[in-house]
């Protein structure tokens, strides 16, 4: 499919040890319908251990002149962002995840809502896929589609029309995005494109998803994997906002955890002192259970089982609150470290 003018699109593909995925992830972006000529793809590398390097640089590179796979020695996401970023020549720069596989419409269907919309950063729906489909990981999938699971973000949830919103995955600036509002902060090792499009949103300016561009994400198919990642996420919600200094760098949504983990653990603590306290952290508790008792078996069907999907929602949610909790914590450490440079 070719664009009205075949502007130039610089695709950003930040990778870390992402052999399981890599592959994948090329392979759906070299069968995209806008014209190879016009897109430059850049996989900023954060020095793998394992065959991620190997993969690109033997399996693509050498085969398609538009791939380049660039050093990123920092090795955290908003350092790559930014090598690609001052690489990229393209009007339109677009940071894909190496987890995730697109349609073959996804540039040429973004470029053209830039078209039509006033906008910096135009974004797609993602949809949450597993690669080994069992009960479980079906759960899994089931569990970080559904609103109580992950939110209200409308990238996740999905859209039917074209909606303003405050952040989306995987999209699609202009590079004069990055001209305006500045890079990436480097502070941040996660959030880091949430933070920036809230810079971009604060100043005025608008981002849209729009419902017919789709790409999947393959979600983790462990417990441990899920709870390592939402702990992450948790914690980096707290210092996002410590190292911005600014809360409205990120949504209420992404505190939502932490206030059900704390209406839960505060009480409890209390109750040494005043027994009776207990009795709150209980019903915080049953009600929680109650909630997702209630969703799970809307949710659940044949493919997945019941007890799976409880068990994803407690994993899911006590370890992003938990994370957060943590990122408390760690912030007079922090402070101090700071205090001492």
């Amino acid at each position: 499919m070719l664009t009205m003018n075949n502007e130039l699109v610089s695709i950003i593909i930040p990778t870390y040890n992402e052999e399981k995925y890599i592959s994948d992830c090329l392979n759906s972006v070299i069968e995209f319908d806008y014209p190879p000529e016009y897109i430059e793809i850049f996989v900023v590398d954060g020095m793998s251990k394992d065959s991620t390097r190997n993969i690109v640089s033997e399996n693509y590179c050498k085969i398609y002149k538009n791939i380049k796979l660039i050093d990123n020695p920092k090795r955290t996401a908003p350092f790559a962002f930014n090598v690609g970023i001052n690489h990229a020549r393209g009007k339109y720069i677009i940071i894909i995840g190496a987890h995730s596989a697109y349609s073959k419409d996804y540039i040429s269907k973004l470029v053209k809502w830039h078209h039509e919309l006033d906008a910096y950063n135009i974004g797609g729906v993602m949809i949450t896929d597993i690669r080994n489909k069992n009960k479980k990981t079906i759960a899994i999938e089931k569990v970080l589609s559904n609103k109580f699971g992950v939110g209200n973000a409308t990238f996740r949830t999905g859209t039917t029309e074209v909606k303003s919103v405050d952040t989306v995955a995987y999209g699609c600036y202009k590079k004069e995005s990055f001209e305006k509002f500045g890079l990436f902060n480097v502070k941040l090792t996660r959030n880091q494109d949430i933070e920036f499009n809230k810079r971009i949103i604060n100043a005025g300016g608008k981002i849209y998803i729009v419902p017919d561009v789709e790409c999947r994400y393959f979600a983790r198919e462990t417990y441990g994997g899920i709870a390592n990642n939402n702990y992450e996420n948790g914690m980096w919600n707290i210092l996002t906002v410590f190292y911005t200094q600014d809360f409205s760098s990120l949504s209420l949504r992404h505190f939502i955890p932490l206030f059900f983990v704390l209406s839960i653990i505060l009480p409890a603590l209390a109750a040494i002192f005043f027994y009776p306290l207990i009795f709150a952290s209980l019903f915080f508790l049953t009600l929680y259970a109650g909630l997702i008792f209630t969703i799970s078996l809307k949710i659940n069907t044949k493919e997945t089982s019941f007890l799976h999907l409880i068990q994803t929602f407690f994993v899911l949610h006590f370890s992003y609150g938990i994370g957060s909790l943590a990122g408390i914590l760690k912030l007079p450490f922090i402070a101090l470290t700071k205090k001492h440079d």
